[in-house]
């Protein structure tokens, strides 16, 4: 069963081992083996997973943001690419942890904020103003990880 799901989600399979490490660390193995440490490391290598989607997910939205409420031109596909690629990067990680696909929803609503920020920030920088409200800019799962890209704001 652990060999399968080292294969086939390797989240589930580190939260699994490192309960059964520290179930193993309850019955005083004498094994000279720094049982609660090494389930930690394990869990770390779950919980990068879940980071790394994060973070595919949070740069997704910054530049979906960008697209849907800058008046700016050139940039435009440049955000298009970096979209694609974080997507790319989204799939991969959904192959090894497919676990991780019902967490989708959350993480978007708990980077939004900051991705809303970073492009509050970046219009400043630039001297462009939206007109679109950012906080009222939302989207939905498949938005975020489908081949799908905003309408441009009217001019």
């Amino acid at each position: 069963m652990a060999d399968h799901e080292y294969n086939t989600d390797l989240v589930l399979w580190a939260q699994d081992q490192a309960r059964a490490l520290r179930n193993a660390a309850g019955v005083a193995s004498n094994l000279p083996v720094d049982w609660d440490n090494v389930a930690e490391e394990i869990e770390t290598l779950g919980k990068s997973q879940s980071r790394e989607l994060a973070s595919r997910i949070s740069t997704v939205l910054i530049h979906l943001l960008k697209l849907k409420v800058s008046p700016a031109t050139e940039p435009r596909v440049a955000w298009r690419e970096t979209i694609r690629e974080q997507r790319d990067g989204i799939r991969r990680v959904l192959a090894d942890a497919p676990s991780l696909r019902r967490t989708i929803p959350t993480v978007i609503q708990e980077e939004l904020a900051g991705a809303r920020q970073r492009v509050q920030d970046a219009l400043a920088d630039y001297d462009e103003q939206s007109g679109i409200d950012l906080a009222e800019v939302t989207f939905a799962e498949d938005q975020v990880i489908e081949r799908w890209f905003p309408e441009p704001p009217a001019r």
